[in-house]
């Protein structure tokens, strides 16, 4: 894929309307979710979702649930807070695929939101046997590598201050995916850059816009579209989105 670069930092005033856009999705997606269990039925398979940076599974619980109400095996990722990557996340993440894909005899879907995303990448990329597809929700998995997740982004200081923590080389941003991967990103994003949210498209790899913001894409009922979408293909048959196969 393409060089990672850096990108100019969401405007302040994208950054301003973060909480009350994710406080809106957040009450949009309560109201959304009974009409989101007549998406196609899951097939039982294991999906890991991912939080983002200084977030828990709390963050996750409410597409988790979902998920599971379709019939997905939907697990949080039990290591907290995400700090990044240090040992305990490095470690706990490689041990959560394995025993996924272990218990289960079948590839597992990742799902990630933002940094999460970053790993969830990282983790298809030396697993991919283990890994049937990737989903990331505004992840800037195109920021150079050397900071291992946000650089240009409106979390970089924080992020930085907890590099002491952080296991040197744990995450690539630069080989290409061998598994099915949909970057789904809003143009609206307000914390991180949404250009660095975008994958090189290919023959299994695509980029899909959503309507809304950085703190409120996992769990935003255009971003659940899409996910229940992916995780709906049959394993071995993977296509591109199209949103006009909904209406």
């Amino acid at each position: 894929m393409a060089v990672p670069m850096t990108f100019p930092r969401p405007s302040r005033w994208l950054l301003g309307l973060e909480a009350p856009r994710a406080t809106w999705e957040f009450g949009w997606f309560a109201a959304w979710a009974p009409a989101a269990l007549l998406a196609p039925r899951g097939d039982g398979h294991t999906v890991l979702l991912l939080p983002g940076f200084m977030a828990d599974d709390s963050s996750t619980a409410a597409l988790r649930m979902v998920l599971r109400a379709l019939g997905y095996d939907a697990r949080g990722w039990g290591l907290g807070r995400n700090l990044g990557p240090t040992a305990p996340v490095v470690e706990g993440l490689v041990a959560l695929v394995e025993r996924g894909y272990a218990e289960s005899g079948r590839p597992v879907s990742l799902v990630g939101v933002s940094l999460g995303g970053v790993f969830a990448r990282e983790m298809a990329r030396r697993h991919p046997e283990r890994v049937r597809q990737v989903i990331t929700l505004a992840s800037p998995f195109r920021l150079p590598p050397r900071y291992s997740g946000p650089h240009d982004t409106h979390a970089s200081s924080l992020y930085r201050s907890l590099g002491p923590m952080h296991e040197p080389q744990t995450v690539r941003t630069d080989a290409p995916l061998t598994v099915p991967t949909t970057a789904v990103y809003t143009r609206t994003d307000g914390i991180v850059p949404w250009e660095s949210c975008l994958d090189e498209e290919g023959p299994t790899s695509e980029n899909v816009e959503v309507w809304g913001s950085h703190c409120g894409i996992g769990h935003n009922p255009f971003a659940l579209r899409v996910i229940t979408d992916r995780l709906a293909q049959p394993a071995g048959s993977w296509a591109p989105y199209r949103a006009e196969k909904e209406n």
